[in-house]
């Protein structure tokens, strides 16, 4: 099995910027972690602070799911939601911090309808949880 992780705008960030919200680890050294807890797992890993390189991973990569934490662009980028709704490939949206618990212009994501799921708040351990979500789905 095949997952391409995506991290949206300033996720390049993470272990520097504000750590009280997203935790002091580099995505990097968690990635790390990802590929030994999930060894029959295949992961890529594409972070992009441009929507329209997203949007362009997202449809030129072939793999069995999308694990995708857009930053901001979750509640501002009609392009990638249309997008994810284009392709067959399905995607989990993944969020470190719980965005309904922040300003109120985070509480609107434009990618849920067009996900299979959503996982909010649970810090880096939400990718993990949607990596889970496509192994159990294969099983079925």
């Amino acid at each position: 099995m095949k997952i391409a992780l995506i991290n949206g705008p300033n996720l390049n960030l993470l272990g520097s910027r504000e750590t009280q919200i997203y935790g002091s680890q580099t995505f990097e050294s968690y990635l790390d972690q990802l590929r030994l807890k999930h060894p029959l797992v295949e992961l890529s890993y594409f972070q992009s602070n441009v929507e329209g390189e997203i949007i362009n991973y997202l449809q030129e990569t072939k793999v069995d799911g999308f694990v995708i934490n857009a930053g901001g662009y979750t509640h501002t980028s009609v392009s990638i939601r249309d997008c994810i709704e284009a392709i067959e490939t399905p995607a989990v949206e993944v969020h470190i911090s719980n965005i309904a618990a922040r300003e109120s212009f985070r509480h609107t994501s434009l990618l849920t309808p067009v996900c299979a799921g959503s996982i909010i708040g649970f810090g880096l351990a939400g990718y993990s949880l949607a990596i889970h979500s496509f192994e159990v789905s294969s099983q079925e």
